[in-house]
């Protein structure tokens, strides 16, 4: 049985008293720890940093089955009501790397993952490395602001209704903007049809920590939980975790995802990052006060905006959409159309003319995030939004670019076959009816309309050209920036 731990943070907590030794430093990494052989990363950082960046493999620390770091996991596992929780140090795009490599290895290699099709980039990745056939679930579309959502219950079970052949399922909740998905009803979908299902819950970290903040997914029946915990969980950039629940699937899930954790986390993964983990852990598990501090600062903004004339707040719409069935405080967006400026514009003018850093923008609103225990005066963001204004310009209307998604063509290779194949770049003319060899999505919504193996159709390339030579529309993963050029799979020579 394992030790109980003497302190709260036991990995933090033990990193900080190696720092404190006498020692003397002959490893990597190779500053030393010592001022002298480094004075300007010594200056940068300060001398204590550079003496938390400990080495790995170090009794005491991470070393042997009830380590400080096992201790810290096992309380982290605790905390989410986890089986088990890995620390990552390479985000949350290596946990939906692993988690794709991990169910790649369930069932047979024709059944395929329904995975909602706004996925992260880095689940994609994960779904080529691992070789999984997908199949895609549009996610519900705001049309009026053109942003995505989740995915409803009803297209949920009609997906499993279409496919038998299924070996799991990749929902995400909450959305960039704070939408939560139903996620008790979804995992009884799943589960019914014999399969886990996985919840990228990258953004919301916090979730389960506060009465007025979104259960845990893991509570509410899923079966793995993708957590970018330096998003809103309050750790160091790059740090994330990936829980494991105790469901059906867990025995079966567990050696296939420390499979591919051992395949994906450096070999030197950072104390600094790990401690950072450890001690968001313990904020968040006994910070409750400091999570309603910043609901209320939150609070707050959103009225601030709602008393505005040239504001809204967009998730007071959000009953609209049926995928959406609560939504996270610590997202404020915010409808700017009324400004007269694109979404865009105004973050970077916050940015470079009043120090105000917000998340996102789209073309018709502005996303700001409210971290554990922050609390700020609303004033001044709303009083710079004021600043900028140019409400005779403003053009208030539907956002027409994402209300007519354009059908994605046949998938004639698995993203694997299509991505490692030989390919060519041609012009956008003659890649119609070629196969992709990348994906790309446009922006606003950011819903991939092509995916590598997808035939690419007329409507697609008329589509993407359409929006990146918009205002404020680009083109993720295109070749250039016009999209006048696409990459596809080279024809194979004739024999």
């Amino acid at each position: 049985m394992p030790q109980t731990p003497d302190s709260p943070t036991p990995y933090a907590d033990a990193v900080e008293r190696f720092a404190r030794r006498e020692s003397l430093r002959l490893n990597v990494p190779g500053h030393s720890a010592s001022t002298s052989a480094a004075p300007q990363l010594s200056q940068y950082f300060g001398e204590h940093t550079l003496l938390l960046d400990v080495q790995p493999l170090v009794a005491g620390i991470d070393k042997g089955p009830d380590s400080p770091l096992v201790q810290s996991l096992e309380l982290a596992a605790q905390a989410w009501g986890a089986r088990r929780t890995w620390f990552l140090t390479n985000g949350a795009s290596q946990a939906n790397r692993m988690t794709a490599l991990a169910v790649a290895q369930l069932g047979s290699s024709q059944d395929v993952v329904i995975a909602q099709r706004s996925a992260h980039s880095s689940f994609v990745d994960g779904m080529i490395l691992g070789g999984i056939t997908p199949c895609f679930i549009q996610p519900a579309i705001d049309t009026e602001h053109g942003i995505n959502h989740g995915v409803s219950v009803e297209n949920f079970a009609h997906a499993f209704s279409e496919q038998k052949n299924v070996k799991a399922a990749y929902v995400i909740s909450p959305s960039y903007f704070g939408a939560v998905a139903d996620i008790p009803a979804l995992a009884q979908i799943a589960h019914e049809a014999g399969v886990p299902l996985i919840v990228d819950g990258a953004w919301g970290a916090h979730f389960g920590f506060h009465p007025e903040v979104p259960e845990n997914p893991l509570r509410q029946g899923a079966d793995i939980l993708i957590s970018s915990t330096h998003k809103l969980g309050g750790s160091l950039g790059q740090s994330a975790m990936l829980h494991l629940g105790n469901g059906e699937f867990s025995e079966r899930l567990e050696p296939l995802i420390e499979g591919a954790f051992s395949l994906t986390q450096s070999t030197s993964a950072s104390a600094l990052l790990l401690a950072s983990l450890d001690i968001a852990r313990e904020s968040l598990q006994h910070g409750s006060d400091q999570i309603g501090r910043s609901i209320g600062a939150a609070h707050r903004l959103r009225e601030a905006v709602r008393q505005h004339p040239l504001l809204d707040v967009v998730s007071d719409g959000f009953s609209q959409f049926p995928d959406i069935v609560t939504h996270d405080p610590l997202h404020v967006s915010i409808d700017i159309r009324k400004l007269g400026r694109s979404g865009t514009d105004i973050r970077e003018a916050l940015m470079s003319q009043f120090d105000i850093y917000l998340e996102i923008a789209t073309q018709s609103c502005i996303v700001a995030i409210v971290g554990p225990g922050m609390d700020f005066d609303s004033s001044e963001l709303i009083n710079a939004l004021e600043a900028l204004a140019d409400p005779d310009k403003a053009e208030v209307g539907v956002i027409s670019i994402a209300s007519s998604l354009p059908t994605p063509g046949q998938m004639i290779l698995s993203p694997r076959e299509a991505f490692f194949s030989p390919r060519e770049l041609i012009s956008a003319e003659a890649a119609i009816g070629r196969v992709s060899a990348d994906s790309l999505a446009a922006y606003p919504p950011g819903i991939p309309n092509v995916m590598p193996g997808e035939l690419i159709t007329a409507e697609v390339v008329t589509f993407l050209q359409s929006i990146a030579t918009g205002p404020g529309g680009y083109v993720r993963g295109a070749a250039n920036s016009e999209v006048t050029d696409f990459w596809v799979v080279a024809d194979k020579p004739n024999k």
